[in-house]
C-alpha cells in the first residue's frame, strides 16, 4: 500500500479529511523549496503536491503560471525538482509527495526513466494534468511498474461515462476540479459541487478530493463536509511569494496550514 493510501486510511479511521497543499518546485527559491515543503508537512498537511515548472501551463491560473515562470527563469529543471524531493525525503519519510506536472516534461525525460527516478527520489504519485485516460496506457504501465499512484482529474462537466473511466484508472484518490477553467484562488465554493462529488463517490471506492479555487479555512470546511479532502494551491503559492524575504516565513506557513488543517476536522 502506498504512503498516499495509508494516509487516507489513517484519516478515515480518525474521522478526518485530508488537507493537500500545493507548491511550485523552485519558487520562491531553489534553496528554500525543501524547507518550505517540510514546514508545510510539519504544520499538518496530509499530502503535498509539488508542481513541476513548465513553460506552457494551460491548466494553471495567474498565480501558478507566475510561480512556474519564476522558477524556470531561476534555472529550475526536472532534475532539480527530484533533488528537492530527495532533500525532503532525507528529513521526512512519511508525508505523501505527489508530483503535479504536464505530460511533456515526462515525455522528454523518458517515461520509464522518469517513473523510476521519481520513485527512487521518494515520490508517491503523479497528477499529469493534460494526460487523458485514452492516452494514459504507457504512463500507467510505467507507474504501476514502480509502485506509483496516478491521480486523474474530473470536472463538473464530466459525463457519467467519463467518471467511470477515470474512477477505474485512478489510484490514490480522484481529483475533482471545483469548477471549469484554470486554477486560482476564489471567494466562493460552487453550489453544485456537492452533487458533482456525490456522482463521483457513487462510482468509486477511492477518496475524492476537491481542488482549484480553495483558499480559505471556510472553503476547506465546506468542501470537507461532503468530500474526502481539499487541495489548496494558488493561495499558498501567493503566500510563499509575498513573504519570501520575511524572517518569519516558516511561522507564516505554519499558521496558514494549521488553520486550514483545523477546518478538515
Amino acid at each position: 500500500m502506498s504512503r498516499l493510501s495509508k494516509r487516507f486510511e489513517s484519516l478515515k479511521a480518525k474521522g478526518e479529511k485530508a488537507l493537500i497543499a500545493y507548491v511550485t518546485a523552485g519558487d520562491p527559491s531553489r534553496e528554500g523549496s525543501a524547507t518550505a515543503i517540510l514546514a508545510i508537512a510539519k504544520a499538518g498537511a496530509d499530502a503535498i503536491e509539488i508542481g513541476v515548472p513548465f513553460s506552457d501551463p494551460l491548466a494553471d491560473g495567474p498565480s501558478i503560471q507566475a510561480s512556474s515562470q519564476r522558477a524556470l527563469e531561476a534555472g529550475m529543471t526536472t532534475g532539480k525538482v527530484l533533488e528537492i524531493v530527495r532533500e525532503v525525503r532525507a528529513e521526512n519519510s512519511e508525508v505523501p509527495l505527489i508530483l503535479m506536472t504536464y505530460f511533456n516534461p515526462i515525455l522528454h525525460y523518458g517515461l520509464d526513466k522518469w517513473a523510476q527516478d521519481a520513485k527512487t527520489a521518494g515520490i508517491d504519485a503523479h497528477i499529469v494534468t493534460d494526460l487523458t485516460p485514452e492516452e494514459a496506457d504507457e504512463w500507467k504501465s510505467c507507474s504501476e511498474k514502480y509502485g506509483l499512484d496516478t491521480v486523474f482529474l474530473l470536472a463538473p462537466t464530466s459525463t457519467l461515462a467519463r467518471i467511470e473511466v477515470v474512477s477505474k484508472l485512478s489510484t490514490g484518490f480522484v481529483y475533482c476540479v471545483s469548477r471549469t477553467g484554470v486554477t486560482g484562488a476564489r471567494q466562493d465554493v460552487p453550489m453544485e459541487l456537492t452533487e458533482v462529488v456525490d456522482r463521483i463517490q457513487s462510482r468509486t471506492l477511492l477518496p475524492v478530493c476537491v481542488g482549484f479555487g480553495i483558499s480559505l479555512p471556510e472553503h476547506v470546511k465546506k468542501i470537507c463536509s461532503f468530500a474526502d479532502g481539499a487541495v489548496v494551491g494558488s493561495a499558498l503559492v501567493d503566500l510563499l511569494y509575498k513573504h519570501r524575504a520575511s524572517e518569519d516565513l516558516l511561522l507564516i506557513i505554519a499558521q496558514f496550514i494549521s488553520e486550514l488543517k483545523a477546518a478538515t476536522k
